[in-house]
C-alpha cells in the first residue's frame, strides 16, 4: 500500500481538521492530582472472578482471603509430609 504524500488524512478524505488532540470543554481536570494512584498501580492487583455458588459462601474479600490462607497452609503441610516419607524396598 502506498503512502499518500503531503496532505493529512483529513485533507485526503475531504474532512476538516477537527482538533482531535484537544480536550473537550466538558472534561475538567483542573482539580486532578498527577500520579495519585501510581503507587497502587505499581503494587499490582490480582482480580479473581468467583463462580456464583462460591461467592455466596464468601460475602467479602476478607473471608475469601482467610479461607485461601487456611487452604494454603494445609497444602503446604501436605507437601512437607510427602517429602519426609522414606521409601521402603
Amino acid at each position: 500500500m502506498k503512502k499518500a504524500k503531503g496532505k493529512s488524512i483529513f485533507a485526503r478524505r475531504g474532512a476538516r481538521d477537527t482538533g482531535l488532540d484537544d480536550i473537550l470543554p466538558q472534561y475538567d481536570f483542573s482539580g486532578g492530582v498527577r500520579g495519585k494512584y501510581a503507587a497502587r498501580y505499581r503494587e499490582g492487583t490480582n482480580v479473581v472472578l468467583l463462580e456464583p455458588d462460591v461467592a455466596q459462601r464468601f460475602p467479602d474479600a476478607a473471608s475469601a482471603n482467610r479461607a485461601l490462607r487456611v487452604l494454603a497452609e494445609v497444602a503446604d503441610g501436605a507437601k512437607r509430609k510427602t517429602r519426609s516419607r522414606r521409601r521402603t524396598a
